[in-house]
């Protein structure tokens, strides 16, 4: 098993994409209340907890597979949702019903797109007969920590520059899935 340093940097680059989205999210929704901070900051932390044993448990059985899909899926998560941010941000003017990406299939999407790079960690581990649980039990919480510091940088900046913000934040989770998908 790696050492706690090791296991905190690990946690901490696993946890950048849901610093990324937690303040998109943020900044679109702008007046963003305690229970949708919550449900962000716990279900990408119970996801990225959850995917490195899942991976783990796949091991060498079906590794090859997840690991040539997981790009692409959270490539294809990434843009739609960044696409809607910004369709929604451009409409804001006009009646349009938003759709709190903090419930529902979006906060699956959001939640799936963070954490699925966990997969290739917990594959990882298997391969190296390595314990899953402690590491996920830490991926998680850092996870949790980090994606409720940038929900909160989030509400800071869509307080202050509100729908161009918000326009920015789904460019930026549009840059991360070309990002995940390219490299």
């Amino acid at each position: 098993m790696p050492n706690l340093l090791t296991l905190l940097a690990i946690s901490v680059s696993l946890a950048m994409d849901a610093l990324a989205v937690s303040i998109s999210t943020s900044v679109f929704l702008g007046d963003i209340s305690k229970r949708q901070a919550f449900r962000i900051y716990f279900h990408f932390g119970l996801f990225q907890a959850l995917y490195p044993v899942i991976g783990w448990l796949a091991g060498n059985t079906i590794s090859a597979h997840l690991l040539g899909w997981n790009k692409i899926i959270a490539f294809v998560l990434l843009l739609g949702v960044g696409i809607k941010m910004i369709w929604d941000a451009v409409l804001e003017g006009e009646e349009t019903q938003q759709k709190d990406p903090t419930r529902g299939i979006l906060l699956m999407a959001l939640s799936t797109s963070v954490s699925i790079d966990a997969l290739a960690v917990g594959v990882s581990f298997s391969l190296l007969g390595m314990s899953i649980i402690l590491p996920a039990i830490i991926i998680g919480i850092v996870t949790g920590i980090i994606s409720y510091l940038g929900i909160q940088f989030g509400r800071l900046l869509g307080q202050g520059f509100g729908q161009k913000v918000s326009i920015a934040g789904g460019f930026v989770l549009i840059a991360i899935a070309l990002k995940i998908l390219l490299f």
